[in-house]
């Protein structure tokens, strides 16, 4: 199973302000579980009890990226006592987690399009995207993981219009239902424009990435990895700017580059270049001034303001 965070989501009532993924490696089955940016290995191993173990037992592994909150010692020690071993990628070659990133971003995507008219409400809309995510086909199994994972395709509201007979009854369900599939129906479609995307964006950005960086060009850096704080340090929101920037690059460490990140941000300024884009001014380069003289030193010619006159009898 690989986890990861998703931060920079709009505040909720409870002020949740990211989600905690967890996917499964096999079945690619996905549980998602809101969290503020406070949240502490303690608390994201509870919500692993709480949300993951409780309908599927331990995972043999656990795959995740160098994030403080999953290198803790409480995190580490709570694996070992349960016979569980938490792998964790190396800093030069973060696609060992790649799996959570694809879902992250395609999670992004849709909730994105699912929000967008009140991203305040995107935690109560999060178990119909999990729901969503998980009935869907996935493109690497050709199954969805409800089926992988227990061999059946889950019931929809659809099929609870079948034996009702009461007609009041009738009409407040049917409308129940309806209001259900609208949502369900509206994460599909953002879902599948997602995927689409990112499926772009991996033959682009993915293993194959070549963007190759000197020192002083200007990137923008990609924003889905960074912890809230960091993205509104610079007056970003996830949910609006993918990308943040431009940034000169100070250094190449490799496939990683050193950043000139603002102090303000309380990040390590060392991203691995596929979180990088080059920047490009959208006002084009600027155009050469021509110059233009401000005294007669700097213009020999001697020049008349007006023209001479001839005087003419006529």
């Amino acid at each position: 199973m690989s986890l990861d965070f998703v931060f920079g989501l709009s505040a909720v009532d409870h002020g949740n302000t990211g989600i905690l993924v967890f996917v499964c490696r096999l079945s690619k089955m996905v549980h998602l579980a809101p969290v503020p940016d406070t949240v502490t290995g303690e608390h994201a191993a509870r919500l692993f009890v709480d949300g993951v173990f409780r309908h599927h037992g331990l995972p043999e592994t656990f795959i995740s990226d160098r994030d403080p909150r999953l290198t803790a010692a409480f995190w580490q020690t709570l694996f070992q006592l349960l016979g569980t071993r938490l792998h964790m990628s190396t800093d030069d070659h973060p696609q060992t987690d790649a799996q959570t990133e694809r879902v992250n971003r395609v999670l992004e995507d849709t909730l994105r399009s699912v929000c967008a008219a009140a991203p305040c409400t995107w935690s109560k809309r999060l178990p119909v995207v999990e729901f969503a995510l998980n009935n869907a086909v996935h493109a690497s199994t050709g199954f969805t993981p409800f089926y992988l994972n227990g061999m059946r395709r889950p019931r929809v509201p659809l099929t609870l219009r079948l034996g009702l007979e009461t007609r009041s009854l009738r009409k407040q369900v049917e409308s129940f239902i309806d209001t259900r599939l609208d949502v369900i129906n509206r994460v599909c479609d953002a879902m599948a424009i997602a995927q689409d995307r990112q499926k772009e964006y991996s033959n682009k950005h993915g293993r194959g990435n070549v963007n190759v960086f000197k020192v002083g060009d200007l990137v923008l850096l990609d924003t889905r990895s960074l912890p809230l704080d960091t993205v509104s340090s610079v007056g970003s929101n996830k949910l609006k700017h993918r990308f943040i920037g431009p940034f000169a690059v100070l250094a190449r460490h490799g496939a990683s580059y050193t950043i000139d990140l603002p102090k303000s941000t309380k990040t390590q300024p060392t991203f691995y270049v596929g979180h990088l884009k080059r920047y490009h001014d959208p006002q084009g380069p600027a155009a050469p001034q021509t110059p233009q003289a401000s005294s007669e030193e700097e213009d020999p010619t001697p020049r008349n303001e007006t023209q001479p006159q001839t005087s003419s009898n006529v």
